[in-house]
């Protein structure tokens, strides 16, 4: 679980803009999401993990346990029933609300790979390692 563990600043997105449209956010948002490099960092504290993403704009803070259902506000402003397990080392958030949305996280050496699936939509986003 280590492993997974640090901040990440994005590198590179493939099919980030039509995630998000997917999803229902607007035009606005989408293009600042576009444009943003956010750091992602992921602390564990006992059972509980923090997952910080930060960007010029905003900043979001999911605190969870592994395998406990709990509220989410997603970027398109809805609110919705989260669980995050671990599968073979990764971290897989499933987001329920009007649209099923999964978030798999990767971490392999200096760099997590995050898949972002909605509908038949998916995205691929990479991070360094930047601690």
């Amino acid at each position: 679980m280590a492993e997974l563990c640090g901040k990440f600043k994005l590198v590179s997105s493939e099919n980030f803009d039509e995630f998000m449209k997917a999803m229902g956010v607007g035009l606005v948002m989408r293009k600042a999401g576009v444009m943003s490099k956010p750091v992602v960092e992921i602390k564990q504290d006992g059972d509980q993990f923090i997952l910080k993403t930060t960007t010029t704009f905003k900043t979001t803070e999911l605190k969870f346990k592994l395998n406990e259902e709990f509220e989410e506000t997603r970027m398109d402003g809805s609110v919705c029933k989260t669980t995050v397990v671990l599968e073979d080392g990764k971290l897989v958030q499933k987001q329920c609300g009007d649209k099923e949305v999964t978030i798999i996280r990767e971490v392999e050496g200096d760099t997590m790979k995050t898949i972002c699936k909605v509908d038949d939509i998916e995205s691929t986003r990479v991070y360094n390692r930047c601690e």
